[in-house]
């Protein structure tokens, strides 16, 4: 991989938006979508929302982590849980 590849590369990850979301998995479009819907939400409830199973939610919650499009937080009610929020407009 050259240094324009490694910029060209760094310049997507920094863009973030939906253009990073295209290449991702099925599933992540759809958690991505439930998200941009809804303000924030935890992951069994987006397991709720997509009827997709928890394992799969988790996947694609990590891909969306990865390409930046996806912000996480504790839950003030219960610390156990996280609640994620779509960063992209």
């Amino acid at each position: 991989m050259s240094a324009s590849d490694i910029q060209h590369a760094e310049s997507e990850e920094e863009e973030g938006g939906w253009e990073a979301v295209a290449d991702l998995p099925p599933s992540a479009k759809l958690v991505a979508k439930v998200l941009e819907y809804n303000d924030s939400l935890t992951q069994s409830q987006l397991a709720e929302e997509t009827l997709l199973p928890p394992r799969t939610v988790r996947y694609a919650l990590t891909r969306l982590e990865d390409v930046g499009v996806v912000g996480s937080r504790f839950s003030f009610s219960d610390a156990r849980k996280r609640i994620y929020t779509l960063t992209i407009e």
